[in-house]
């Protein structure tokens, strides 16, 4: 990566620097000039922000994915229809006003005076085509709009949202969904959504044109992705703006190598500093740290749908079907150690499905089943596995999610749970969670304030309209399906949040998944570094600054 310091030792060996016996005068004036230059250089530099993480979007289709690591890049090219500010409350962006015209319609009115990175104008069609497009298969956003029936135009800035019943939190489920231009959808043949897990490559898949404050200079994928300001963008008068001009995402893999980095000024700003790293930063105080606890966490999913896992010693059988395994593997990790020793404090433990930030999820479902190894035998034996059984779990390959998983790995051996970790790059390891093709998964899930939308997500029977889009396991539950159904169309708050901690204490009955953890959401930057902390661990690039 180039910076200012190397220029120094490359111009003093040039003719006419002191080494060459040059004048004084001239000297004098080259040193003016670099002079000149390195300040010219810095101050560019105070405009350009460098962020590494291990993790790569994967793809520029804003409609391919819904993970964390593609929507914290996506999102800045491309705008929603409904913002957050920086406490995490809706606010207006594409649309500037939205109301329930009908218990079945939601009508929005649209921003004037926006344009998309190529120059043309953002409409009623462009919003229509991109709501319709993150239904259709395969986009993997559908999930967020399961019950929309329709979407039309009412004129070039307002559009209604039809839907199949009253849905009370329908702006919640449109933020963060992103708007494309109709017209260079259909110019570069991609009216649909990449399919990500088939590997398709179609022009939106390095290539984007959002309203957002940032426009896609270039995307090498697993090495960088480069942004720069979008000078017309509809926002750029507001007062909480930062100054970026450019912004670059570097893919480092290596978690020693993006903290020395950091620290040699390479990059200025690191999403994922290791446990054991941010221990040290904070005694050392030379960078600035953000934290603030993660509203998303990890957990462990189990095949529920085959009759026999993978690559297990259990023939003609599916252990996780039967409850008695799942709580013999929950109660065998001692989560409090993993807390302790792997991720050095920087994380809570927990017993819930979804966090307490989470409307209508219980307080009480947080305390955690005891760590109980001998539970966990007892358990494994009345469900007629006495000597255990060979499980493969799968878990991405970044270091500190693939400690975790080898001290798990070590825990559930320890019970007879005789567990192969297999660590796999993203680009293999995503496929397997969307296409639920694990015996045995972990991940983590980052949800909205809204319940339904994860509910759906995680816990609902998978099918291929956007229910269950990240069903793991491919759990199924028809009286569980049934009450996330009611959430959805459910008109009255105060009722609607009761049926959300219905459903989450059919989940803690039934442990579909193990829950693990919430982390502490760390971000370690340059002094300089300006910038504001969302609970979902991503950044808006629009209210960053260097200063």
């Amino acid at each position: 990566m180039t910076t200012a310091r190397p220029l120094a030792p490359r111009d003093a060996h040039r003719p006419g620097s002191r080494r060459f016996g040059a004048p004084a005068w001239r000297r004098r004036l080259g040193a003016l000039v670099f002079g000149l230059a390195a300040l010219l250089c810095v101050g560019a530099q105070a405009q350009t922000l460098r962020i590494a993480s291990a993790f790569d979007p994967q793809t520029m289709d804003p409609h391919a994915l819904a993970l964390l690591y593609h929507t914290r890049v996506v999102n800045q090219v491309y705008d929603s229809l409904i913002g957050r500010n920086a406490d995490f409350d809706l606010e207006p962006a594409l649309a500037t006003g939205w109301q329930m015209t009908a218990p079945t319609r939601w009508r929005l009115r649209l921003r004037e005076g926006v344009v998309f990175h190529d120059g043309a104008p953002f409409g009623a069609d462009d919003a229509v085509f991109s709501l319709e497009r993150a239904l259709a298969p395969p986009s993997q956003r559908a999930f967020q709009l399961k019950g929309v029936k329709a979407v039309r135009k009412v004129d070039a800035h307002t559009i209604d949202i039809e839907l199949e019943a009253p849905d009370a939190a329908l702006p919640h489920k449109l933020t963060g969904l992103p708007m494309m231009s109709r017209a260079w959808a259909e110019q570069h043949g991609v009216q649909r959504a990449q399919d990500f897990n088939g590997r398709q490559e179609t022009h939106a898949v390095r290539h984007a044109n959002g309203t957002g404050p940032f426009m896609l200079e270039r995307y090498e994928p697993d090495v960088r992705t480069v942004l720069k300001a979008h000078p017309r963008w509809w926002g750029r008068g507001d007062a909480r703006n930062g100054n970026l001009q450019q912004v670059q995402f570097v893919v480092v893999k290596s978690d020693a190598t993006r903290l020395a980095a950091l620290a040699s000024g390479e990059v200025d700003l690191v999403l994922d500093p290791t446990p054991q790293d941010v221990q040290r930063l904070q005694r050392e105080g030379r960078l600035k740290l953000l934290q603030m606890p993660d509203i998303g966490q990890q957990y462990l999913a189990f095949d529920q749908a085959r009759d026999e896992l993978e690559s297990s010693d259990v023939k003609g059988r599916n252990p996780f079907k039967d409850k008695r395994v799942r709580q013999a593997v929950y109660q065998a990790i001692n989560v409090e150690l993993i807390v302790d020793k792997v991720l050095r404090g920087q994380a809570t433990p927990t017993g819930a499905f979804l966090s307490s930030r989470v409307d209508g999820s219980p307080r009480e479902l947080d305390r955690r089943l005891p760590h109980d190894p001998a539970a966990a035998r007892r358990l494994l034996a009345e469900a007629g596995y006495p000597q255990g059984f060979a499980v493969t779990l799968d878990c991405v390959n970044v270091a500190w999610r693939e400690a975790v998983c080898q001290a798990v790995s070590a825990m559930l051996t320890q019970v007879g749970i005789r567990t192969t970790l297999r660590a796999s790059p993203t680009n293999q390891f995503f496929p397997k969670l969307s296409q639920g093709s694990a015996s045995f998964i972990e991940y983590g899930w980052t949800p909205i304030p809204d319940a339904w939308p994860s509910l759906n997500g995680l816990f609902r029977t998978f099918d291929r309209s956007g229910m269950g889009t990240f069903n793991a396991g491919r759990y199924s539950n028809p009286k569980l399906d049934a009450l996330i159904d009611a959430i959805r169309v459910e008109p009255d708050l105060a009722r609607r949040r009761a049926m959300v901690g219905d459903a989450l204490r059919i989940v803690h009955d039934e442990l579909p998944y193990v829950p693990l953890y919430r982390r502490t959401l760390t971000w370690a930057m340059a002094r300089d570094v300006h910038a504001v902390q969302w609970p979902n661990d991503t950044i808006e690039l629009r209210w960053a600054a260097r200063r």
